[in-house]
C-alpha cells in the first residue's frame, strides 16, 4: 500500500466515524436577565468528546466555532479552545425574545444556535437549544388607571359585574395571582373567576341594595398582585355609577363564536355578523355593540365593529405570521349597566404568502465569495451549513431543499430544516474546473414559492485521469459455425492526460477464453468456433491501463451475441405421447397437449404441428399443440386411438420430426346394474316352514357393462325385512334365512333389494322386488299372484303387512249387507257353493303344479283360461310393473335401515335421488321386459317420505277402486278371502281398499272393521289349503 492509498483509507475511516455522530443536540436551561460571562455549559464534557485521534492515538487540538450570521448580536459565546458556553453583554430578555407567546400558561421560550467542531477529521455539528426561564421583572397592570362600572339601582344582592382583568408579561406564578378590593364600604365585594385557560377574571359583587337617589357614585380601589419574588403589584381606581332601571339586558344568540378568515382577506371583508336581542322596547331596546375593555389595542387596529349592526370587518391587512389568533370580546348594551358579552375567536388561516428563507453559513471559508477545493478531496467533504425556514404553516410551510442542477455535490439532512452541503463524488479538474450552482428552497403551497442561494466552487488540478472507453458497453454479433481468427472489432480508449500517462495497453478480463485481444491495437478476434445452442451470449470485460504512476485503469463490458443458423431439428419431449380421457367427454373437448422444442432461435424454432394418419377423429392446433376431440368417446365401443404427429420448423431449409400419440379412453360409471335374475318383479319363490337357517331361499343376480370398480356390485335389502328373517349376501346376491320361519311368518314377503355399483364419483343403483311366500305349499298360485298384484299399490318404503285395513273387511261388509237383507239362508247357500268350487279348483291346480319344473313361479295363462270357463271373467292388469328402477346417485356401503314409526327409513343415498331409465335397446336378452310392473307407481301412492323419486317406464292399468293394501308381515295368507280377518292391522292408509274375487266367493266393499266384529261371521274356506 503506497502513501496515497493510506491517505484515502484514513480519510474514509474518519468520514465513517463522522457520519455516526455528524449531528448532535444539547439542551440547556437558564434564567433571563443573567449578567455577562455566566457559564451555561461545556460542550466536550456534556457530549463526552475525546481529543484523542482514534486512528493515530495522538492528542488533537479541537476548535469550537459558533455558526452565526454576520451582524447578529450573539446572546451567548463559545470558547474556541475549551468549548465552554457563556452569556454575553447582550442581556437575555424573555419577554422580548418570545414576544408573541401567550401568557395564559407557562410556555417554553427558547432560542437555538449551532456549533461546529473542527478540523474536518473531527468535524461535528452541535445543535444547542437554550431554554429561557421567566423571572418576575414585570408588575401586573390594569388596562386603565380608572375603571368605570355602571350598575342599575335595582340590581339584586349577590349580582356580579365583570371588572377588566389586569395583564402581566411574566408567566406562570410570576403572572397575575390575586385581586383585592380596597374601601369597598361594605356595599361591594370582590370574587375571582378562573377560566379554563387559566385566566383570572375579577368580578364585583353587590352586597347591599342600591338606591341611586341616595347615592349614585361609589369610588374604590382595586389592587392586583403577582406571585413572584419579590412580589409586584399595582392599583386602579374603581368608580361605580348607579344607573336608572332598565331590567332587560341584551342577549347574544351565541356567546362563544369561532370563525376562520384567510390572512389575505382584503380590507372591508366581513368577518362575522353578531346579533343580540333585547326584550325591552323603545330606547331600552336600542342595542349598541362595542369592543370589551380586554380587547388588545392591536386587535382593534385589525378589526372594526359596527356599533349599530354588530358586523365585524377587516380594517387592516392581516398577517398570520404576526398574529394567528385574535380573541375579541364584544359587548351588546342597551344602555343598561349589564351588557351582554360574546367572545369571538378569529383564526387567521394561512396563505402561502411567504417564500422560504435560506441561511447559508460556510464551514470552509470562501475567498471573495468562492470556495476552493482540491480535486483529491474525499467524498462528503463539508462545505457549508444551510438552514431553511418558512413563516407559513402546514403545507405552505413545508420546505424542501435541493440543488438546482446535476453537480457533484449534494445536500445531507441533519435536522428537519438543516442540511450540510457536501461533495457527492470525487471531483475532476479535467472535466470541470469551476462549479456555479443554485440551492433552491421550495415550499409545498399552491402556487409554490421558492428562494435560491448561489454557490461558487473552484477546483485545484491533480493528475488523476484514467483511460476512458468511447463505449462503456460494446455489443457485437457473430454467426455460429464461424472460422477461427475471425475479426470482430477494434476496442479503443482515450486518456485526457498526456505523455506516458496517456499510453494505453488493453487486457481481456475473465470469461473471455473464446477471444484474442491485441494489447497495443485493441483488435478483438475469435479464437474458437461458436455454437449458439451451447452458449448464445458472451459477456466479459476489457481493461485499458495507462503507464502513469500509479497507473490508472478503466474497464468496458463486451457483449458478443451468437446468431442462430438452422442446424437443429424439432424435438418432441416424448417419442410416444399417451393421454387418458374419460368416456362421454363432449365433442371438441381438449384431450392433451403435444410439447415440442427446437434448440434454434427465431424463425428457425417456430414449429408447426400436424396429424399424419388420423381419420379426422382429432383436431390438432398447429401452434399450441392442443389436441381436441372431433368425436364423442365411448369406451364400450373403442378404448384407444393411435396416430402420428409431425413437427416442422420455419428454417430454410426446414427440418422436421415425428412422434406417436395414443389416446386411452377411461371408463366412466355411466351404466346402471342390469338385473338378470329374478326374471320378473312379479315372480315369487316358496319358502317352506321346514327351511333351516342359512339355506339359500332365493338369489338376485345383476351385471354392469362398465369396468373396474364401476362394475363391482353390492346387494342390499332396503325394505321388507323388518323382522330380520332374511339376509342377502352383498357380493353374491344370495338371499338366505337368518332364522327358522315360524307360523307367524307365514304369508307373502316383499323384499326391496337395492343393487348398487362401486363407481366413483357417482354410484348408480337399481331396485328389484323379490317376493317370498312362506308356507309349506303354494298350491293356489293365482291367489299368490293376486296378492302380489295387490302389493303393487303399497309404497316401496313400507312393508306389505303394515296396513290397518285387512282384506277381511270386505267380507265383513258383505256379511253386513247379508244381515241387513235378513237372508241368513242365502249366506248358507253361498258358503256351500264356494266350498264346492274351491275343492274343484284345488284338484285342477294340483295337476298344473306337477307340470311346473322351475322353482320360480309365474302366472299360468292356460290356468286362467280354464277359470274363465268355470266362473265369471275377471280382468287382470294388462301390464305389470317395471322390473326395476335405477337410482342415479348413492353410496354403496350404507346398511339397511330399520323401520321407524311404522315406515321404512331408507338409506340416505336413496333419498332425494332421481331414478334413471334402462335402455331396453341395449339390454341383454335375459333382462326384464318393458311390460313388467311399474315399481314407481306404488311408491308414489301413499309414501310418507320422499325417499325415492322413481321414473315409471310403463304405467299400470288398474281397475277402479283397485289399490295395493299394505299387509302386516305376520299375515299368513293361507285362508280364503275372508280368512284374512284372522289377523288385524293397525295401518290407517286411506288409499287402501280391498277387492276379493275368489272361486265362488263373494265380493265385499265398504268401511273396514276390526277383527273381533268378524269372528262370528261366516268364514270362507281357502281354495287350496283348509285351515281349521
Amino acid at each position: 500500500m503506497d502513501l496515497r492509498d493510506f491517505y484515502l483509507l484514513t480519510a474514509l475511516i474518519a468520514c465513517l466515524r463522522l457520519d455516526s455522530a455528524v449531528a448532535q443536540e444539547l439542551i440547556y436551561t437558564i434564567r433571563e436577565e443573567l449578567p455577562e460571562n455566566v457559564p451555561i455549559g461545556n460542550i466536550p464534557k456534556d457530549l463526552n468528546i475525546s481529543h484523542i485521534n482514534a486512528a493515530t492515538g495522538t492528542s488533537a487540538s479541537l476548535v469550537y466555532r459558533l455558526v452565526s450570521k454576520a451582524g447578529d448580536a450573539p446572546l451567548v459565546k463559545v470558547s474556541s479552545t475549551t468549548g465552554e458556553i457563556f452569556t454575553t453583554s447582550n442581556r437575555i430578555d424573555r419577554e422580548k425574545l418570545c414576544a408573541g407567546a401567550s401568557y395564559a400558561e407557562e410556555n417554553e421560550c427558547f432560542f437555538e444556535l449551532e456549533v461546529v467542531i473542527l478540523p474536518n477529521d473531527f468535524f461535528r455539528l452541535i445543535k444547542i437549544k437554550i431554554i429561557v426561564k421567566d423571572t418576575n421583572d414585570n408588575a401586573p397592570m390594569f388596562p386603565s388607571p380608572v375603571i368605570n362600572i355602571s350598575i342599575p339601582e335595582n340590581t339584586l344582592i349577590n349580582s356580579r359585574f365583570p371588572i377588566p382583568s389586569a395583564t402581566d408579561p411574566d408567566t406562570g406564578f410570576n403572572g397575575v395571582q390575586h385581586y383585592e378590593l380596597l374601601n369597598g364600604q361594605s356595599v361591594f365585594g370582590l370574587d375571582i373567576v378562573e377560566t379554563p385557560e387559566g385566566e383570572k377574571w375579577p368580578q364585583l359583587i353587590v352586597q347591599q341594595n342600591l338606591d341611586r337617589e341616595q347615592k349614585d357614585t361609589y369610588v374604590m380601589k382595586i389592587k392586583v398582585e403577582d406571585g413572584g419574588t419579590p412580589q409586584k403589584s399595582s392599583t386602579a381606581i374603581l368608580q361605580v355609577t348607579v344607573s336608572d332601571v332598565n331590567d332587560n339586558r341584551p342577549v347574544f344568540k351565541e356567546s362563544q363564536v369561532e370563525v376562520h378568515i384567510p390572512e389575505n382577506a382584503p380590507v372591508g371583508t366581513s368577518v362575522i355578523q353578531l346579533h343580540a336581542t333585547d326584550a325591552d322596547i323603545g330606547s331600552n331596546a336600542e342595542i349598541r355593540y362595542i369592543f370589551g375593555a380586554q380587547v388588545a389595542p392591536a386587535t382593534k387596529r385589525f378589526f372594526a365593529l359596527n356599533n349599530t349592526t354588530g358586523l365585524i370587518t377587516v380594517q387592516r391587512s392581516l398577517d398570520r405570521e404576526e398574529t394567528a389568533i385574535h380573541k375579541v370580546t364584544v359587548l351588546a348594551s342597551d344602555g343598561s349597566s349589564t351588557p351582554a358579552r360574546a367572545t369571538v375567536t378569529i383564526n387567521v388561516t394561512d396563505v402561502n404568502d411567504n417564500p422560504p428563507n435560506i441561511d447559508l453559513r460556510y464551514i470552509i471559508s470562501p475567498i471573495n465569495g468562492t470556495v476552493y477545493l482540491s480535486e483529491k478531496d474525499p467524498v462528503n467533504t463539508k462545505i457549508a451549513l444551510i438552514t431553511v425556514s418558512d413563516k407559513d404553516t402546514d403545507v405552505n410551510g413545508k420546505v424542501i431543499c435541493f440543488i438546482e442542477r446535476e453537480v457533484p455535490f449534494h445536500l445531507k439532512a441533519v435536522y428537519d430544516n438543516q442540511y450540510l452541503l457536501e461533495t457527492s463524488s470525487l471531483l475532476d479538474y479535467e472535466g470541470t474546473k469551476e462549479f456555479s450552482f443554485k440551492i433552491v428552497a421550495s415550499d409545498s403551497g399552491k402556487p409554490s414559492l421558492n428562494q435560491t442561494a448561489l454557490v461558487r466552487v473552484k477546483l485545484e488540478d491533480e493528475n488523476d485521469n484514467p483511460p476512458i472507453f468511447s463505449q462503456p458497453v460494446i455489443e457485437l454479433s457473430v454467426s455460429e459455425n464461424n472460422h477461427r481468427g475471425l475479426y470482430l472489432t477494434t476496442i479503443s480508449a482515450t486518456d485526457e492526460d498526456s505523455g506516458k500517462n496517456a499510453d494505453i495497453v488493453y487486457q481481456l478480463g475473465p470469461n473471455a477464453s473464446f477471444f484474442d485481444l491485441d494489447r497495443k491495437t485493441g483488435v478483438l478476434t475469435a479464437s474458437r468456433v461458436f455454437d449458439r445452442e451451447e452458449q448464445e451470449r458472451f459477456i466479459f470485460t476489457v481493461t485499458a491501463r495507462d503507464n502513469g504512476t500509479p497507473p490508472l485503469q478503466s474497464q468496458a463490458a463486451v457483449i458478443v451475441t451468437v446468431l442462430d443458423e438452422n442446424d437443429n431439428s424439432p424435438k418432441f419431449t416424448h417419442n410416444h405421447f399417451q393421454f387418458f380421457v374419460s368416456e362421454n367427454l363432449p365433442k371438441y373437448s381438449t384431450v392433451g397437449v403435444i410439447t415440442v422444442t427446437d434448440a434454434d432461435a427465431g424463425e428457425n424454432k417456430a414449429v408447426t404441428l400436424s396429424i399424419l394418419n388420423d381419420n379426422e377423429n382429432f383436431v390438432l392446433d398447429p401452434f399450441s399443440g392442443v389436441i381436441k376431440s372431433n368425436v364423442s368417446f365411448d369406451r364400450e365401443q373403442q378404448s384407444s386411438y393411435t396416430f402420428d404427429v409431425k413437427a416442422v420448423d420455419g428454417g430454410q431449409p426446414p427440418r422436421s420430426s415425428t412422434a406417436k400419440v395414443t389416446i386411452n379412453v377411461m371408463d366412466v360409471n355411466d351404466n346402471s346394474p342390469v338385473v338378470i335374475y329374478p326374471p320378473s318383479n312379479t315372480s315369487f319363490k316358496l319358502v317352506p316352514l321346514s327351511a333351516i337357517p342359512g339355506s339359500v331361499v332365493a338369489e338376485v343376480f345383476a351385471v354392469d357393462i362398465d369396468t373396474g370398480m364401476n362394475a363391482e356390485l353390492k346387494y342390499t335389502i332396503v325394505s321388507g325385512n323388518n323382522k330380520g328373517l332374511f339376509r342377502i349376501d352383498p357380493v353374491t346376491g344370495n338371499i338366505t334365512l337368518e332364522e327358522k320361519p315360524t307360523p307367524s311368518d307365514v304369508g307373502l314377503h316383499r323384499l326391496v333389494v337395492n343393487i348398487s355399483d362401486l363407481g366413483y364419483p357417482k354410484s348408480l343403483h337399481t331396485l328389484v322386488l323379490v317376493f317370498l311366500y312362506v308356507n309349506d305349499t303354494a298350491g293356489n298360485a293365482s291367489y299368490i299372484y293376486d296378492l302380489i298384484r295387490r302389493t303393487m299399490e303399497t309404497p316401496l318404503d313400507r312393508n306389505i303387512g303394515d296396513s290397518s285395513q285387512p282384506y277381511q273387511n270386505e267380507d265383513y261388509l258383505t256379511i253386513m249387507i247379508a244381515i241387513v237383507a235378513g237372508a241368513m239362508v242365502v249366506i248358507v247357500v253361498i258358503f256351500v257353493t264356494v266350498l264346492v268350487r274351491c275343492r274343484h279348483a284345488s284338484r285342477f291346480k294340483a295337476a298344473q303344479r306337477s307340470k311346473q319344473g322351475a322353482e320360480w313361479m309365474s302366472p299360468n295363462q292356460e290356468n286362467k283360461q280354464n277359470k274363465k270357463k268355470k266362473r265369471k271373467k275377471r280382468k287382470s292388469p294388462k301390464s305389470s310393473l317395471l322390473n326395476f328402477v335405477t337410482i342415479e346417485e348413492s353410496k354403496p356401503d350404507d346398511a339397511v335401515h330399520e323401520p321407524i314409526n311404522g315406515t321404512i327409513s331408507l338409506p340416505a343415498e336413496l333419498e332425494e335421488q332421481s331414478i334413471g331409465r334402462f335402455d331396453w335397446g341395449t339390454a341383454p336378452p335375459t333382462t326384464f321386459k318393458p311390460n313388467s310392473p311399474d315399481l314407481a307407481k306404488h311408491y308414489k301412492s301413499a309414501s310418507p317420505q320422499s325417499a325415492f323419486h322413481l321414473k315409471p317406464d310403463t304405467p299400470v292399468s288398474v281397475k277402479k277402486h283397485h289399490v295395493i293394501q299394505e299387509l302386516p308381515l305376520d299375515n299368513t295368507f293361507v285362508g280364503g278371502c275372508d280368512t284374512l280377518s284372522k289377523r288385524s292391522s293397525t295401518s290407517s292408509d286411506h288409499f287402501s281398499a280391498s277387492e276379493c274375487s275368489s272361486q265362488g266367493g263373494f265380493k265385499t266393499k265398504g268401511p273396514l272393521h276390526t277383527r273381533q266384529e268378524l269372528q262370528w261371521k261366516v268364514t270362507e274356506i281357502p281354495c287350496d289349503n283348509v285351515v281349521h
